[in-house]
């Protein structure tokens, strides 16, 4: 199983309109929002090391965030 709880997953589900959620559509999201996550965070990781900082930034995630989901 993956890092993401379902529980919060779910409740995303049903907060964008869902009324009724599968099980397997809950862990299909957390799949894929889990390998998103790290996507950015590799990609912010970059930004960080080439601006010579050790601390990953709120900054470093945004842009990267802009740049993965294109």
């Amino acid at each position: 199983m993956g890092i993401l709880q379902l529980a919060p997953i779910e409740r995303l589900i049903r907060k964008a309109g869902a009324q009724r959620v599968s099980d397997s559509a809950v862990k299909a999201l957390a799949e894929i929002l889990e390998d998103l996550a790290i996507r950015i965070t590799k990609r912010a990781l970059d930004y960080t090391r080439y601006a010579k900082r050790k601390t990953l930034s709120a900054e470093d995630i945004k842009l990267a965030a802009q740049t993965v989901l294109r």
